[in-house]
């Protein structure tokens, strides 16, 4: 008998097969590089793309927009729900909550079939932004913001979050974000949800779990701990002093490394120039320079290269957005490669049960009670 072969943390493992996206040869999602699609295609047809597996003419985005708009409300009891959790409330775990009351409310919640889940993703990403924007509104006090139907889904959510249009450079800058977090293949939370759906649960149930898996650190909260370490580090004069010393600790510096990517994340690179531009804008600079400091010693000593939270952190912090917003906003991106997996997974669905491998005790027999000692 053949010893099965083990790889912790399934690192390397194939496990499964999938259209939407691969990170071979760098990202590219049905077969686009994302480099190209963030620089010619805005976050609204990246969806439509992961969604329904080709990239929009102009009609088709026209109706996807006028659906997506024309879902953006919650039902009133969830409303009522936000504002009766505790204050202490986290904003991603509102998500989550939200999304499984969401489920309640969908008038095709039941129905698994391939078209029926197109239509429920495209409501939770109409959705799901609303929701992140109600909650960080009831909690500070203020007014929610009805949605506008004429705004893309960058400037939307903006517009709600803040009560007034973001400048055209703000709204840029989180677009292309929201298309960098939109999908990255088998990743953690996306293959909770796909393990859920494996059992023919339904989109909702999918979606809920991965926001849990979201919440860990290792995977979405990254990019709210990156601020953390610049402030830790206190500027560019002591950041390289800062994370020698943490390194000396053997401190794990987040924003830093990834599973798959070892020589580095194409996402950071394409996100860190919006970062600076954002810094620029804001006069916030210094983080910028205090960042760069921190990647040349994490390449020079540990042979490590910044990945997507990383400039999405300082990005978001420069447009003065909340910290505890940040992972909000991924899981708002990556709802539509949730969503496009969580169909690919039910149009020709497997259970996924994978086995352990064994490491207790030896085969062994049961003493009666009064016989043991």
């Amino acid at each position: 008998m053949t010893t099965p072969v083990y790889s912790p943390g399934l690192e390397g493992v194939i496990a499964g097969e999938t259209a939407v996206s691969t990170v071979e040869s760098g990202l590219n999602y049905r077969g686009y590089g994302v480099g190209e699609l963030t620089e010619y295609c805005s976050f609204d047809e990246v969806a439509y793309l992961l969604l329904h597996g080709e990239l929009p003419n102009a009609a088709q985005l026209q109706q996807f927009h006028a659906r997506v708009a024309a879902a953006r409300q919650l039902p009133a009891p969830l409303m009522g729900l936000f504002a009766a959790l505790p204050q202490s409330t986290l904003p991603l775990d509102a998500l989550r909550t939200a999304v499984s009351v969401l489920g309640h409310f969908d008038p095709e919640a039941a129905d698994s079939s391939h078209d029926a889940n197109l239509r429920k993703a495209e409501r939770l990403l109409a959705q799901i932004p609303v929701a992140i924007a109600a909650h960080h509104r009831v909690v500070k006090g203020q007014p929610v913001v009805p949605a506008r139907q004429d705004l893309g889904h960058a400037a939307n959510f903006l517009y709600m979050l803040r009560g007034s249009e973001a400048a055209p450079a703000d709204v840029k800058a989180l677009d292309v974000s929201l298309t960098l977090y939109a999908e990255h293949e088998y990743n953690a939370s996306t293959f909770a949800a796909r393990v859920i759906v494996s059992t023919l649960s339904d989109l909702h149930s999918g979606v809920t779990g991965a926001i849990g898996a979201l919440k860990g650190p290792l995977h979405g909260g990254a990019n709210e701990k990156v601020m953390d370490i610049l402030l830790a580090a206190g500027g560019p004069e002591n950041a390289e002093v800062w994370v020698r010393s943490a390194l000396a600790r053997k401190e794990r510096i987040m924003g830093f490394g990834h599973r798959v990517y070892k020589a580095g994340d194409v996402r950071a690179g394409i996100l860190k120039k919006y970062a600076r531009g954002a810094a620029d804008t804001a006069g916030t600079q210094k983080w910028e320079e205090a960042a760069d400091i921190i990647e040349r010693v994490m390449a020079a000593e540990k042979n490590m290269y910044p990945n997507l939270d990383w400039p999405a952190g300082r990005l978001y912090h420069a447009m003065k957005l909340e910290i505890p917003l940040y992972t909000p906003i991924f899981a708002m991106a990556r709802i539509a490669g949730w969503a496009a997996h969580v169909v690919e997974q039910l149009d020709n669905n497997r259970l996924i049960r994978p086995r352990g491998l064994y490491k207790g005790p030896a085969a062994r027999n049961v003493v009666p009670l009064a016989r043991r000692s």
